[in-house]
C-alpha cells in the first residue's frame, strides 16, 4: 500500500539516460536543420565554417562543465537563478536578489516562451509540409493551418508536462532517439556523396575566409543558437536521480556528441550544396534530402517535425522549473511553486508557461525577440562564470564533488564578454535596445513586489481559486496534511 506520508513534491524521475536525452532534445532543434547559412555566411569560407561549428560544441562543453561544479556547490533546480541566489543574495540586500530576479523575469516572461513559440511554429510547417504537397493544399490556407497545428502542438506539449514527469521522459527519450535518426541519415547520405567522389565543395577550405570581427562573432551566435540547451539537465537538478554523478557524465556524453552530428552534418550538406546554394536556401536539410535522399528524401521534413516537437518540450519542461523555484524563493507569484497533489507537477507554472507562449504565437512576428535571445543568452553565462569565481573564494569550504581549472571559466567570461559587447560596439541594432527594455522592466517589478514585498489583494484570491482548480499545494506539505488548513496555510503571499 501506499505511504501516505511522502512529500507532495517534485520526484527524481530522469537517470543518466534521460538527463543526456534531455539535453540532447533542447540542443538538437531546429536550427541545423534550417538554417546553418548563416554561419557560413558570416565566415565567408567552408573551412572556417567547420571551424566555428567546432568551436561553439567546444565553448558549450566548457561552459557547461562549468555549470557542473556550480550545480555541485548549490544543489537546486532553476540553474543560473539558483546560482545567482547562493553567490550574490549576501552581499547586498538589494542588489544581490535583483540580479537572480533580472534573470528569471526575462527568462520566464518573455524569452523561453518566445522560443517555444518560434519552434513549435517550425515544426508546424514542416509538419504540414508533406501534407500540403500530398493534397494540393492552397498556399492561402497554409498560414491558417499552420496557426492551427501550431497550437495543438502546444495544446499537445503542455498536458504532457502538465500530467506526469513519466509520460514527459518517454516522449522525449523517443522523440531524442527519432531525431538522432534523421540525423544520422543526413551523415550517411553525406559520406556516401563523398564515397561518390562529390568533395569539389570540400575542396575550397579556407578560401575567401572574413577578417571582419563582427562577421565571426554574428557567426559564432547562429553556431551557439543551435548549441543553446547544454544546461538543460541543470536546470532540473532537483529531478535527476544521484545528479552530482548524472549531471556531469550527462553533459560529458552530450554536448560532444551532439558538436559531432553539427559538424558531419555540416559537411555532408556541403557534398551537394555549393557555398552560394547553401547560404541561399531556406531549409538547407530539406534541399539536401532532395538531391541526396532520393526516395528517403521524405524523412527530412518529419526529422525536423520531430526535433522542433521534442525540443519545445523539453524547453517548456526546463522553464516550467524555473518558475517553480523563482516562485519558491519569493521572486515570483508564490503559487507558481505549487505542486500537483495527484500528478506531481508544478501545474500552475506549465500553465503559466503555455498561456505566455500561446500569445507569444498569436501575436505574430517575434522574429527580433528570437533574435537577441542568444545576446541576453550569453550575458547570462558570463554573469554565472562570475558567480563561479566569487564562490570559489566565499564558499572555499564547500565540498566540490567536481571542480573545473579555473582558466575554464575566465575563458568561458572572457568569451562571453566578447560576444556581448562585439555587436553593440560595431553593430548596434534595435534588438538589443529592447533587451535592455525587457530588463529595466524588470527592474520596475523588483522594487516594489520583491524587495519592499508590497502584496496586491487580488493575488490571494488568485492563490485560492488557483488551488481549488488544479488541486495543488504547496510542494512542503505532506500528503496527510492535504486538508483545507494545507491549502490556505500560506498567508504572506508574495509577488
Amino acid at each position: 500500500m501506499k505511504s501516505i506520508n511522502k512529500n507532495v513534491r517534485l520526484r527524481r524521475e530522469l537517470g543518466l539516460f534521460s538527463a543526456v536525452s534531455l539535453i540532447i532534445s533542447v540542443m538538437l532543434g531546429s536550427g541545423i536543420f534550417v538554417s546553418p547559412a548563416n554561419v557560413l555566411r558570416n565566415t565567408g569560407s567552408i573551412g572556417m565554417c567547420l571551424v566555428i561549428w567546432t568551436l561553439c560544441g567546444l565553448l558549450s562543453l566548457l561552459g557547461a562543465l562549468s555549470y557542473s561544479e556550480l550545480g555541485s556547490i548549490v544543489s537546486k533546480s532553476g540553474g543560473e537563478f539558483s546560482f545567482y541566489q547562493y553567490a550574490f543574495a549576501d552581499m547586498h540586500k538589494f542588489w544581490g536578489p535583483l540580479v537572480s530576479f533580472v534573470y528569471s523575469w526575462v527568462a520566464i516572461m518573455y524569452v523561453r516562451p518566445a522560443e517555444v513559440a518560434i519552434i513549435i511554429l517550425t515544426f508546424a510547417e514542416y509538419f504540414i509540409r508533406p501534407i500540403s504537397l500530398v493534397m494540393l493544399i492552397d498556399p492561402n490556407n497554409e498560414v491558417l493551418l499552420n496557426k492551427i497545428v501550431s497550437i495543438l502542438a502546444l495544446g499537445v506539449i503542455t498536458m504532457i508536462n502538465y500530467n506526469s514527469v513519466k509520460c514527459f521522459i518517454k516522449v522525449q527519450n523517443i522523440f531524442t532517439i527519432c531525431k538522432i535518426i534523421a540525423c544520422i541519415f543526413v551523415i550517411i547520405g553525406g559520406f556516401y556523396q563523398i564515397y561518390l567522389g562529390n568533395i569539389q565543395n570540400l575542396k575550397t577550405g579556407f578560401e575567401g575566409t572574413t577578417s571582419s570581427m563582427n562577421n565571426l562573432v554574428v557567426a559564432f551566435y547562429s553556431g551557439l543558437w543551435s548549441y543553446d540547451g547544454w544546461t538543460a539537465s541543470i536546470t532540473v537538478f532537483e529531478e535527476i536521480k544521484n545528479p552530482q554523478r548524472n549531471i556531469f557524465l550527462s553533459i560529458l556524453l552530450a554536448v560532444p556528441f551532439v558538436t559531432l552530428i553539427y559538424v558531419l552534418m555540416n559537411v555532408s550538406y556541403l557534398t551537394v550544396l555549393t557555398i552560394s546554394e547553401m547560404m541561399s536556401v531556406q531549409a538547407v536539410a530539406v534541399e539536401f534530402g532532395a538531391r541526396a535522399l532520393g526516395n528517403f528524401s521524405l524523412i527530412i521534413p518529419l526529422g525536423v517535425a520531430v526535433a522542433t516537437f521534442g525540443c519545445a518540450l523539453s524547453i517548456q519542461f526546463g522553464i516550467t522549473r524555473l518558475c517553480f523555484v523563482a516562485s519558491r524563493e519569493g521572486q515570483m507569484l508564490e503559487v507558481f511553486s505549487y505542486v500537483s497533489v495527484k500528478k506531481l507537477t508544478p501545474a500552475p507554472a506549465v500553465v503559466l508557461q503555455g498561456i505566455l507562449t500561446l500569445i507569444c504565437l498569436l501575436a505574430g512576428d517575434i522574429i527580433t525577440l528570437i533574435e537577441f535571445a542568444s545576446f541576453l543568452g550569453w550575458m547570462f553565462y558570463g554573469i554565472s562564470m562570475v558567480a563561479l569565481l566569487v564562490m570559489r573564494f566565499t564558499k572555499s569550504d564547500i565540498k566540490r564533488q567536481f571542480k573545473v581549472p579555473i582558466i575554464i571559466p575566465v575563458f568561458v567570461l572572457i568569451v562571453s564578454v566578447v560576444l556581448f559587447l562585439t555587436p553593440i560596439v560595431y553593430n548596434p541594432r534595435p534588438q538589443y535596445l529592447i533587451a535592455l527594455v525587457f530588463i529595466l522592466s524588470a527592474f520596475l517589478i523588483y522594487i516594489p513586489f520583491v524587495y519592499q514585498k508590497r502584496r496586491l489583494t487580488v493575488v490571494d484570491s488568485f492563490t485560492k481559486y488557483t488551488q481549488l482548480l488544479m488541486d495543488v499545494v504547496p510542494p512542503e506539505c505532506e500528503e496527510s496534511e492535504v486538508t483545507e488548513k494545507c491549502l490556505n496555510n500560506k498567508e504572506s503571499e508574495k509577488v
